[in-house]
Order: C-alpha cells, then structure tokens, then sequence
C-alpha cells in the first residue's frame, strides 16, 4: 500500500506497482481521520454558515490546485522524485533540502500532538460515560494515551508491519464518522432551535477566523504528495492526478457529513471532539470513542514514522522486534519522542490553535508557497506571463496568510492558556 510511502521510509517499499486508486483511499483515509471528530468546533464555530460553507469548498479547490502542481514536478529533469525536499533539492539546491525536511518534520510533530489531544479526549469521554464522579482530569488521559502510543511504536518497529493496521484503522474511521453522524442528527432534530451566531470581540472574531481558515488548509493536506506519489505505476503523474480527483471529491464527503451535520445539531455549542456532544446509547458512545482512540494510535505511528525512521538509520538500528539492540533503541528514541510530543499535548490541550499553527508554520508554505515557487521556477519557460503573475500572486498571498495564521494561532494558544491554565481538563 502507499502508506509505506505516506511515512517516507521508502526502503521498505517493494516494487512500484501501487494503483491511483490506492493512492486516493490513502488519501481520502488521510483526510477522514479522527480530526475530523474537531472540525465543527475549529471551523464551522468560528466562521458561521456562510464562511464555513464558503471556506470548505473554496479549500478543497485550492488544495487540489496546489497539490496537482506538485504532482506535475514529480518526473522533473527525467527522474522521479520520491521526496519533497529531494525534489525542493533538485530545483533549487542542497539548502532547500534542508528547509523542506524541517517544515515536514514540523508539520508531522504538529500533527502527532494533535492525534494525542484526541486520543486522551476520546479516553475521558468513554470514562465518563461510565463514571459518576470524575475525577481524572485530560492530562492523565493525555499519558495514558502517550504510554500506548510508547508501546505501539516498540512493537511495530517499521511501516512494513503496518499492513494489519492499516485495514483496522480504515474500519475504526467509519465507525466513529457512522455513529457521531448519526447521533448528532437524532440530537439535532430533537433540539430547541441553536445559536449560530459568532461569539466575541470583533478583535477575537477576525483572529478567531484566520485562525480557522488555517485550520481549513490543515484539513485537506499533508504536504506529503511525492512520498505517496513514490510508489505509483507508470504513468506516475497521471496516475497521482487521478488518486488527488478522488481525494477531493468522493473522500471529502465523509468529512463533509461529519462537520455539517455536527454543528448543524449543536451549533455556537459543537465541541472539538463531537463525542463529547452527542447523546444516545453508551455502548454505541463507548464503541465510537473507543474506535477514535485505536485510530488516534495507529495514524499517530504513520504520522511519526519519518522520524523514527531517521533516528534508526542515523544510528544504523535494524533487526527485529526483540532483538536486544534493536528494542532497546526503540524504547528509549521512540520512548523519549513520545514522552515530548505527550508533555506537549498535555501542557497546552488546544486542539483547534495546534490545527492552526501547523496549517500557519507548514501547510502554508509546504502546499500552497513552495508548491506554486517550485512549479514558476520548474518550469518558467514554458509559462506564459499571465500565468507566472498567478503563480507570483499565489506565493505573495499564501506568504501573507501564513504570517497572519502564526500571528493568529500564537495568540489564541497565550490567550487559551491564560484562561485554562496549563495542564487544563479542556
């Protein structure tokens, strides 16, 4: 499957053989993770009916755009790129390498703690259901969930091993996007009528709305194209158009489902993590967060694998899963980064201002500024004026964008703290 590639770890991929439709369900499985269970409290909440709609099928457009040029670059000078920063390398030289390995690695770690927020969420929403009296707050979740992740890490020691989990992680997605649509509808057409205006300060609306413009951007990418892009039969280019098509038109619609129906039923009011919303049977809410926490542990693995991929190779780790050397390593590198990203997520629960500084620090300018640069650099001489002012003004305004995004999320996260506390039961 591409998910060998999605992580990077291209030593451990077979032949190139993978059609474009495995590449759009890994895709499309990129898009419906269990961040979607966020995106009616991080999106919807702070741009209201008319933006949120708007802002979700602008998004896509624009992803896919800048995703296809990306895509288009992938056989550049003859050969075929496998990674991002070796093909920021081939254009503009060894620096670029470097930067694009950093912004991906930022964007991966971003992402990690995003999966550990709703992992711990997804464990104190099922503790609750069954508890009376609660008394364990978010962050306990937080290292509960952190310690499964440590133990998942140590027994699957490469992407390779994946391949059983992969499936598993398909199913737990539907699961939850089933069952939260689902409930959220019952709750929805049972509800007094909702509030979905826009609350705060007119200063906190305009920051409130970068920030889930960001967010948005966040939704649709990886910034990851070559690396699922490696593994495609020829014809790679078209192959990978066909896989992005795919992604953003049948793949979004589970998200679509979800957001829609989630803040359509509890409007100003939707949660971060719609389970936390709904109501209906406890064994179906347990099964559901259940699903989203076994989901949480497996994406977090695919998502995190670059980087243990590179601490094995560095310190040249092979061997199997008991091999004395090989565990030991895992344990304290894989254990170590985990107990960071875990302390994170902890220290500073908020989901939505995580989704908008990884959408400001690396979505931006992996997908929409690098992407349109590279491709006017790339390929300049066959360009016509009209479309080299397009792509320029596509560089100057996602540059702008990703300014005020940092500036925005930086805010909201001082702002959130001030007001939770760090450690907060969120």
């Amino acid at each position: 499957m591409s998910w060998l590639a999605f992580g990077g770890n291209l030593r451990f991929i077979g032949e190139i053989t993978d059609s474009w439709f495995q590449a759009g369900v890994v895709l499309t499985s990129g898009v419906n993770s269990v961040f979607v269970l966020g995106y009616s409290g991080t999106i919807m909440v702070h741009l209201g009916w008319i933006g949120g709609v708007v802002g979700l099928v602008l998004a896509p457009a624009i992803s896919l755009y800048a995703n296809m040029l990306v895509a288009k670059l992938h056989e550049f000078r003859g050969k075929r790129h496998i990674r991002y920063r070796d093909l920021a390398a081939e254009i503009y030289g060894r620096k670029a390498y470097y930067i694009t390995w950093a912004l991906q690695y930022v964007n991966l770690f971003m992402i990690n703690i995003g999966f550990l927020i709703l992992g711990a969420s997804s464990l104190k929403a099922c503790y609750v259901l069954f508890v009376e009296e609660v008394t364990m707050k978010l962050p306990y979740f937080t290292a509960i969930a952190g310690f499964v992740c440590i133990l998942f890490a140590i027994a699957t020691p490469n992407l390779s091993s994946l391949r059983v989990w992969l499936a598993c992680s398909t199913i737990l997605s539907l699961i939850y996007i089933v069952v939260a649509s689902v409930l959220a509808a019952k709750d929805g057409m049972n509800a007094p009528p909702r509030d979905y205006s826009i609350h705060g300060t007119t200063a906190s609306k305009i920051f409130s709305t970068i920030g889930a413009s960001s967010n948005l951007m966040f939704a649709f990418n990886t910034g990851m194209v070559p690396e699922i892009q490696a593994t495609l039969r020829q014809p790679a280019v078209e192959n990978m158009l066909k896989a992005l098509y795919f992604q953003f038109t049948i793949g979004v619609v589970p998200m679509y489902a979800i957001t829609f129906i989630g803040y359509w039923a509890y409007g100003a009011s939707a949660s971060t993590y719609l389970l936390s919303n709904v109501s209906g049977p406890v064994w179906v809410k347990a099964a559901a967060n259940i699903s989203a926490f076994l989901q949480s542990v497996i994406a977090l693995h695919i998502f995190a694998s670059p980087a243990y991929e590179y601490m094995d190779t560095k310190f040249k780790i092979t061997g199997g899963v008991f091999e004395l050397k090989s565990l030991t390593f895992r344990i304290v590198a894989r254990g170590g980064y985990l107990v960071i990203s875990s302390t994170v997520s902890a220290l500073l629960p908020f989901l939505g201002d995580f989704e908008s500084l990884t959408g400001a620090l690396s979505t931006f300018p992996l997908t929409f500024i690098l992407a349109s640069h590279m491709y006017l650099v790339a390929k300049k001489s066959s360009l016509s004026s009209l479309q080299q002012s397009w792509l320029w003004l596509n560089v100057v305004f996602f540059s702008c964008m990703s300014i005020a995004a940092t500036a925005a999320a930086i805010r909201l996260i001082v702002v959130d703290s001030k007001k939770y506390h760090v450690f907060a039961d969120v």
